[in-house]
């Protein structure tokens, strides 16, 4: 099989799966814009060449809501194809597809990349991690209240999980597009919140909110949600857990 890089390696999701493949015993090159020796910067591209160079896979994990990751894609698919590179792995999420909202068109867009390219290729769609539900209701819980969308539920995956699945394509060959990963349980974003505040030991008042448009139509539809596929195992109170312990005191 060769090397394998992992873009994004030092990420949340690309540090775990740099960590599965070499406890697995795999070679691996971790690319990012701060990691020696290959240290790149995707949405340009220099020595993008020479980290690809010998490789026969690249797990795809380097993303940013920011923008540029189309370009990043560009960059990556020309460099595996100039290195003769015979898998490349990417990581998208559920509903991309489905739900209108700009970052998810961005991943859709770089789907389609991929699947044009020469390189053989593996797609794995996953639900939203656990520490991304986090960040958001910790960002809402800035106000007196704390607003949540009404009517939308989420099905957060344990981002180990992730990493353990993409790793096993990573060992395999091309896939195409393989069955989506979700979460194990589906919950309404109050239930959710009101976890969240139990465990970090903050007092607000759960407010759900109505909201407008096509991209908040789009979530409460479930457009983001594969309940057929919730075959990931760790629940976010588990996670809640980990991160606060036994819970915080009350704030």
């Amino acid at each position: 099989m060769g090397t394998i890089v992992v873009t994004g390696g030092t990420g949340t999701l690309g540090r775990h799966v740099t960590e599965r493949l070499r406890a697995d015993g795999h070679e691996v090159r971790v690319v990012s814009r701060h990691s020696a020796p290959y240290a790149v910067d995707l949405r340009d591209g220099r020595g993008l060449d020479a980290a690809v160079t010998g490789a026969g896979t690249v797990v795809h994990c380097a993303s940013s809501p920011r923008g540029g990751d189309e370009r990043a894609a560009h960059h990556l698919l020309d460099a595996a194809r100039r290195a003769g590179v015979g898998h490349l792995v990417y990581i998208s999420i559920v509903g991309v597809d489905r739900v209108p909202l700009g970052y998810y068109r961005t991943k859709l867009a770089v789907e389609r990349l991929v699947e044009a390219s020469a390189t053989g290729w593996t797609i794995l769609r996953t639900t939203q991690f656990h520490d991304l539900v986090v960040r958001v209701l910790e960002g809402c819980a800035r106000l007196p209240v704390l607003p949540v969308p009404a009517g939308v539920a989420d099905q957060p995956v344990e981002v180990t999980e992730v990493a353990a699945r993409l790793a096993e394509l990573a060992g395999a060959g091309p896939a195409g597009r393989v069955p989506d990963l979700g979460g194990p349980q589906v919950l309404p974003f109050e239930e959710l919140a009101r976890a969240y505040l139990r465990a970090s030991g903050r007092r607000r008042r759960v407010v759900p909110v109505p909201l407008a448009g096509p991209t908040y139509r789009a979530f409460r539809a479930g457009g983001h949600l594969a309940p057929e596929r919730a075959s990931g195992t760790g629940t976010f109170e588990q996670y809640l857990e980990r991160r606060f312990g036994a819970g915080a005191p009350p704030r």
